[in-house]
């Protein structure tokens, strides 16, 4: 077997096993993660100007939080907009209206501003399935952060989002994956790693 295909099944195996921890979460744990996330991102997002974001699905961590939190930073935050067709995010500004869109997420109502929009951002905050700490980020695996992320200021923070169980050693990696330079936990707060460094 290909090395290549190796780290696609590992990814995968881990993908499968850290989503069913998340589905078996129970609520109360789930909300007090959303308080300490949100906490810790308005202290580590304090004088963000631009700031992209996502509004986090019932499993992940912020749920319920955020992007409302945002509103306290008084900074323009950009979310996505997974669009009918293409594989490339599209962003549009928070104004506190959203909808459902594709796959069900919830999206800001508005103009869209297209793929490079993300370039003005700060700071990007990205959902994880992991991250371990050298900055590598599982995704849900279909690609969209990843390609979202070639569009990104040089100097911008990276930010993904996950549970403490979910900051671990080692990830399985690929050529394309793009690393986050900080990782927020409801428990570890903000935290850089070296790709930020």
């Amino acid at each position: 077997m290909d090395p290549a295909d190796d780290v696609i099944e590992a990814k995968v195996a881990l993908r499968t096993r850290f989503l069913a921890q998340r589905d078996a979460r129970p609520a109360g744990e789930r909300a007090a993660a959303g308080a300490s996330v949100a906490a810790a991102l308005l202290r580590g997002l304090a004088g963000t100007r631009t700031l992209a974001a996502f509004v986090p699905d019932p499993t992940e961590p912020g749920a319920g939080r955020l992007p409302a939190a945002f509103t306290q930073l008084r900074a323009r935050v950009l979310l996505p907009v997974v669009p009918s067709g293409g594989t490339e995010l599209t962003w549009a500004v928070d104004t506190g209206r959203l909808a459902p869109g594709r796959y069900g997420l919830l999206e800001p109502v508005g103009p869209r501003l297209g793929p490079t929009a993300i370039g003005t951002a700060e700071v990007v905050v990205v959902p994880a399935v992991a991250v371990d700490r050298t900055g590598v980020r599982l995704g849900r695996g279909g690609g969209w952060y990843d390609r979202a992320l070639r569009h990104v200021r040089p100097d911008a923070r990276l930010v993904a989002l996950v549970f403490d169980d979910e900051l671990v050693d080692e990830l399985p990696v690929e050529p394309h994956d793009q690393r986050v330079t900080d990782v927020v936990t409801p428990a570890g707060g903000w935290q850089a790693l070296p790709a930020g460094h």
